[in-house]
């Protein structure tokens, strides 16, 4: 794995991590709120699909190593498609999968700009003012706790959440890429009707997949091999 630095068009330092294993083919993992592309999860996760495809996990502005304020998908836009770009310039097909408002950047940027070949979008909302975010609740607050990661915690730079964001539900019929849904089940976070109802509502070739899980990485945590068996299938496919 290599980590490397591109920057974006309103001048944002981006902090990638490059697992060149040899493929044609590569999947970009686009983390949520609160995650960086070294935290255990994605970490993890980017090693087991890295047996199949080369992987791209990079950390969101406000997150990480990469510079800048988080902005909850008002600008984040911009940091997925500076990936999009320079992932383009080495292979011929590009994958996403992203996870909590990391799959509502997925579903976006796929609307937008058509230049993706699958997409796989976990926990996404269907508009960020719905998500649930019940952070009290057992199920939210005990899987964070575990998750703990100090360096990560810390590295963590939010602005304000009143930036104008584009609602999923709202571009959903525009994508014309297969795309896989996954929620889970037990998710007190971004509640699992939300993604059922981004795949009701999408056109494009889609499958559904619902986990005994709660949130957005959880599903992996909890199921590592049945989380990779069914994205890798449907990338294959």
């Amino acid at each position: 794995m290599k980590e490397t630095f591109i920057y974006t068009s309103d001048g944002i330092k981006l902090a990638l991590n490059h697992y060149d294993t040899g493929h044609k083919e590569v999947l970009i993992i686009v983390h949520g709120w609160f995650m960086t592309k070294d935290s255990r999860a994605f970490s993890d996760m980017a090693q087991n699909f890295s047996k199949e495809f080369d992987v791209i996990a990079f950390d969101c502005r406000g997150h990480g190593k990469s510079s800048g304020f988080y902005t909850f998908t008002s600008k984040e836009t911009i940091d997925l498609k500076t990936v999009v770009d320079f992932a383009k310039t080495k292979y011929k097909k590009v994958y996403l999968a992203g996870f909590s408002l990391g799959g509502a950047l997925v579903l976006i940027h796929s609307a937008l700009y058509k230049d993706i070949d699958k997409i796989i979008a976990v926990s996404a909302p269907v508009d960020f003012d719905k998500i649930e975010n019940q952070m009290w609740k057992k199920e939210a607050f005990i899987p964070t706790f575990k998750k703990f990661e100090l360096r990560r915690w810390l590295s963590i730079r939010p602005s304000l959440v009143t930036g104008k964001k584009i609602k999923p539900v709202n571009i959903i019929k525009d994508i014309e890429a297969p795309t896989l849904f996954i929620a889970g089940k037990k998710d007190v976070t971004v509640c699992s009707w939300h993604t059922e109802k981004l795949y009701k509502e999408a056109v494009c070739y889609k499958k559904f997949e619902l986990f005994d899980s709660i949130h957005a990485e959880d599903l992996y945590l909890d199921e590592p091999q049945r989380f990779i068996n069914i994205c890798v299938q449907f990338l294959r496919a």
